[in-house]
């Protein structure tokens, strides 16, 4: 009885279940507007006698990678924001052009507590003609004596070219 369970149960999971593919194409864009997170505050540990926690303060960095092989795209804007939503700065002063396969990337010091935790950016991005959309996402980070970690938060487009 016990077998044949498990030997239904791989049979259901194996029909039930996708190729395995290195990750799903996003269809060709002209541009978005892209959400990016940024944690540059992190909340852990116990609750203070004032009920805080403890937070640790990371710095973060915008990659703004451009995936298409053959073609170039203009990075317009990376606004960088803070947690009640008002617009902390404005790091690209003059479109960027990424040529085919190109990065850029833009750095928020750990020191920097303006974006407090719910910091993010918006990126907005455009191309002359339909193109792969660019990977978009920050790494945030901290590194101190032998304690460190570093972790990803990807972009999600929220507005085609806008």
């Amino acid at each position: 009885m016990r077998l044949a369970l498990i030997a239904a149960t791989l049979l259901l999971s194996a029909c039930l279940a996708r190729p395995v593919t290195a990750q799903e194409a996003f269809p060709l864009s002209r541009g978005q507007m892209v959400y990016v997170p940024v944690y540059s505050h992190i909340q852990h540990g116990n609750l203070d006698d004032k009920g805080q926690p403890m937070t640790l303060l990371l710095s973060s960095m915008l990659s703004i990678r451009n995936t298409d092989p053959h073609h170039g795209l203009v990075v317009n804007s990376a606004r960088y924001y803070d947690t009640s939503g008002k617009v902390l700065r404005e790091f690209v002063s003059t479109p960027i052009k990424l040529a085919a396969m190109a990065s850029t990337e833009f750095f928020v010091e750990n020191k920097d507590k303006s974006g407090g935790s719910g910091a993010n950016f918006i990126v907005e991005w455009s191309a002359d003609k339909p193109l792969n959309p660019p990977i978009i996402e920050t790494i945030n980070a901290y590194f101190f004596g032998t304690q460190s970690f570093a972790f990803t938060s990807p972009g999600r487009p929220i507005q085609p070219r806008p």
